[in-house]
């Protein structure tokens, strides 16, 4: 079994199967395509797979170019909605959502529904990779269940089955998919050289771990360092803050030491689909072996409090200026998570803009990688409204303007000149009398 899919991996007559077309599986295909694999695309959104078969990107960083280069005219690869079609694939890849639920326990809707969606396609000899982040035992007590069930296969015995964490960061100059180590866990030892022999075609560097439970918990331990050494900066900032420091340049000084020092940056909270929501799956999986990650729950209460704290820095500066925030007009500047990408999962602006009103204020955000406010489950009420262009930004009268996402494309010295009072949660702004850091 392992003979023949490793075969065509390497002959190149491999078809690839990506499920889930957006962050993650996008610029996978992309990897695949542009080494000279078939990839069907999978994805249950109709306009999306529209798009990718017409050359068009919906991500603003991956241009149309390189859509069109993966499933233009003239290749074999295309984007589908329907499911009959893994059963011509060779390896298939599940890209899929994994967020929390409002108790902030995982939710497994995405992976069991494509778990569902596919098993009945599945067939003997084929490699299955799940690389959406989940808790440890999640690929064989969730995913391989439902895919026996549903097939009447066995995993192991009939196809192949492996874990390998994305590690995707949109619009990393420095990184790219191909670029970025890729750590693998197999079922099996087969499944294990399968996978790694499928992924050596494309990333720069394959890392074989013990098995798919250990690839699980180590995409978990990467994102909870990062998620509590920003808990950490964003502490120090309040502190720093009230003692008159800047935090910045406390961290711009520390960076200057070769070593044992790694900087990390404060902001009004997290966002991304993965650092507010990764180490909540451990917390939750932990509680099952009797163990409190006191560590991680603090984190996440820190970096959770910082809307709240911005939005606290906000008011007192508006009443140092003789202005209530009650019936203030906000500009919230930034929609997306982090700069220079239009992708606003998690993003902390949405906590803020929701705490704003709360006080009384009237809202309103300019972010040109987010023209409009998508549809999602956690803002479905939000859906539909319009970024401000920059010319309303300059004119529109503004109380005051809170910097959550610091864009390279936007003048801030113009935005600093423009609007009464700006507050600055990145450390972006030059110091002047209308700045205020929080």
């Amino acid at each position: 079994m392992t003979e023949e899919l490793t075969a065509a991996i390497s002959a190149r007559k491999a078809v690839i199967g990506i499920i889930g077309m957006g962050y993650v599986g996008l610029p996978l295909a992309a990897e695949f395509a542009g080494t000279g694999f078939r990839v069907t695309g999978f994805d249950i959104d109709e306009k999306k797979v529209a798009a990718l078969n017409a050359g068009k990107s919906y991500i603003k960083h991956i241009p149309d170019e390189k859509v069109s280069g993966i499933f233009g005219a003239a290749s074999a690869s295309f984007a589908t909605t329907d499911f009959t079609k893994v059963s011509d694939c060779h390896a298939l890849l599940i890209c899929v959502p994994t967020p929390l639920t409002r108790y902030r326990d995982p939710d497994m809707t995405y992976i069991e529904n494509t778990a569902r969606a596919i098993a009945p396609f599945l067939r003997k000899g084929q490699l299955v990779v799940l690389e959406s982040t989940t808790y440890p035992g999640t690929t064989e007590d969730v995913l391989i269940p439902l895919l026996d069930a549903g097939s009447g296969l066995k995993a192991g015995a009939d196809y192949l089955v492996a874990y390998s964490p994305e590690r995707e960061d949109p619009n990393n100059t420095r990184f790219s998919t191909a670029t970025i180590p890729k750590v693998i866990g197999g079922l099996d030892a087969c499944s294990l050289a399968a996978a790694c022999a499928l992924y050596d075609t494309v990333i720069c560097r394959t890392v074989p771990v013990a098995n798919c439970r250990t690839a699980e918990a180590t995409k978990l331990m990467e994102n909870i360092f990062r998620c509590i050494n920003i808990a950490l900066v964003n502490e120090l900032k309040v502190v720093f803050t009230a003692m008159g420091i800047d935090v910045w340049e406390v961290i711009e000084a520390a960076s200057t030491k070769p070593f044992g020092f790694m900087p990390f940056y404060p902001g009004p909270g997290l966002g991304g689909h993965c650092i507010p929501i990764d180490p909540f799956y451990l917390t939750w999986k932990a509680r099952e072996y009797g163990i409190a990650t006191r560590f991680i729950e603090l984190a996440g209460e820190i970096n959770t409090s910082m809307p709240e704290y911005v939005v606290y820095r906000t008011m007192h500066a508006l009443n140092d200026a003789g202005k209530a925030l009650s019936n203030s007009h906000i500009l919230l500047v930034g929609l997306a998570y982090k700069k220079n990408v239009d992708d606003d999962r998690e993003s902390p602006t949405y906590a803020l803009w929701k705490k704003l009103e709360e006080c009384g204020a009237t809202v309103e955000y300019y972010d040109p990688y987010c023209p409009e406010i998508r549809p999602s489950r956690e803002h479905s009420d939000m859906a539909g409204i319009k970024s401000k262009t920059w010319d309303e930004v300059l004119n529109g009268g503004f109380d005051a303007a809170v910097i959550s996402t610091a864009h390279d494309c936007v003048d801030h010295d113009a935005l600093a000149n423009a609007v009464k009072l700006v507050i600055d949660t990145r450390g972006i702004c030059k110091p002047a009398v209308n700045i205020v850091k929080a």
